[in-house]
């Protein structure tokens, strides 16, 4: 296999600078430029205001600070959405518009945005605020931190993790969007080999020595699979105990969750009994099965365990290879399974392939990105575009 590329584009500091600021006239932009003169003075200025940023930003790790200009955007409120849902839960955006209105006041704030400036901008007000976040001695309210999603397969064979991980690859890209996956099959490291990927003893030393985990620890221990996307995933011997405390992967999930806008956990079978209360917290958990009779058994047996659906975490049953050699008809399944499945996604020949070769030896899976275009929209919360996946394409040059 090919070395792993290590050390993630969202670690940001080293690269990135702390401000990026996006205007569409150049009086603010001076404005900002002599306010951020001693806190930030390598800020990235751009012109051309929110559509510029919403088009640059993806390309481009998250700075600590964003600073854009939605002046004429004719629904302010859902652009500053868009803009925090691709960026790094972290990063604090402030807005400046032409309008002084308190019902978009609130909105845009409602949307996520720390503050809303309008213009004339005032050098003093501005600069108070950036210095504020950057320095650390306000933390704005509005951050978010990132979705935990646990994808657990109801037994093996069921391809739990090629559907983690093509899953972490749709939400990375479209729109982009930070994205880390964790590999907890320790023995395994089945996610980095799908990948062509070296795993690395990161994950097993983050799980067993939590207290070590800082962000020099992930970003050597990090695998960058793409510009969004970057995984922790370990091969351990055979003979190496990969028991873990709970508390661990805790401990891990929350460190992580300002780094990322989502977190995907593909958990084995075998260990999500130990697991209770990671897969009991605010998250969502993709239940994996394919459609035989002893699957279908074994969801009614998972549903019952992980209990009703709350406010703050919700089950999502994905019937995979539906239709393949020893599957029951969809009706019998439901009826053995106590519940139809939320998600249905047909076998196709070819995605046992690309299970079996992984993504560079079998790139194109759409039948399975097809399918999973419903999970996606759940996890964002809106349509996702059918295309060839960021990866794909990269694999399809080399």
């Amino acid at each position: 296999m090919n070395g792993a590329s290590t050390g993630s584009g969202l670690g940001g500091a080293a690269t990135a600078p702390q401000v990026n600021v996006y205007m569409s006239d150049q009086d603010s932009a001076g404005v900002i430029r002599q306010a951020l003169s001693d806190l930030a003075p390598g800020a990235l200025f751009k012109s051309g205001g929110m559509s510029a940023a919403l088009t640059d930003i993806g390309s481009r790790d998250s700075p600590r600070l964003l600073i854009v200009d939605a002046t004429g955007e004719n629904d302010p409120a859902d652009s500053v959405r868009k803009l925090i849902n691709m960026c790094e839960p972290s990063t604090a955006v402030l807005i400046v518009g032409d309008v002084n209105d308190i019902r978009l006041y609130r909105n845009i704030r409602e949307a996520g945005a720390v503050e809303y400036f309008f213009k004339p901008l005032v050098t003093t007000v501005v600069a108070h605020t950036c210095r504020a976040i950057l320095t650390g001695k306000e933390e704005p309210a509005s951050i978010r931190r990132g979705r935990i999603v646990f994808v657990v397969g109801v037994r093996g064979g069921s391809g739990a993790t090629t559907i983690a991980l093509r899953t972490a690859l749709g939400l990375s890209e479209s729109p982009p969007r930070p994205v880390l996956l964790l590999d907890l099959d320790l023995r395994g490291g089945d996610s980095a080999l799908q990948l062509d990927l070296s795993p690395s003893h990161a994950l097993h030393e983050a799980l067993a020595q939590s207290e070590r985990v800082d962000d020099l620890f992930l970003e050597r221990g990090l695998i960058h699979v793409t510009k969004r996307l970057d995984l922790m995933a370990s091969l351990e011997p055979i003979n190496t105990p990969t028991d873990f405390d709970e508390a661990g992967l805790i401990a891990l999930l929350d460190k992580v969750a300002s780094r990322y806008r989502y977190i995907l956990a593909d958990v084995p079978a075998y260990r999500a009994p130990a697991l209770d209360r990671s897969l009991h917290m605010p998250s969502t958990l993709l239940l994996v099965s394919d459609g035989r009779l002893v699957s279908a058994r074994d969801v009614a047996r998972w549903r019952q365990w992980l209990g009703a659906n709350t406010a703050e975490r919700t089950l999502i049953h994905i019937l995979n290879m539906s239709g393949a050699p020893g599957s029951l008809p969809l009706d019998d399944f439901t009826h053995a399974a106590g519940a139809p499945p939320d998600v249905i996604i047909p076998y196709a020949r070819e995605v046992s392939m690309g299970a079996l070769l992984g993504l560079k030896g079998h790139p194109g899976c759409p039948p399975l990105d097809k399918g999973l275009e419903p999970v996606l929209s759940i996890l964002a919360g809106s349509a996702v575009e059918h295309r060839p996946s960021l990866l794909q394409r990269i694999l399809s040059r080399t």
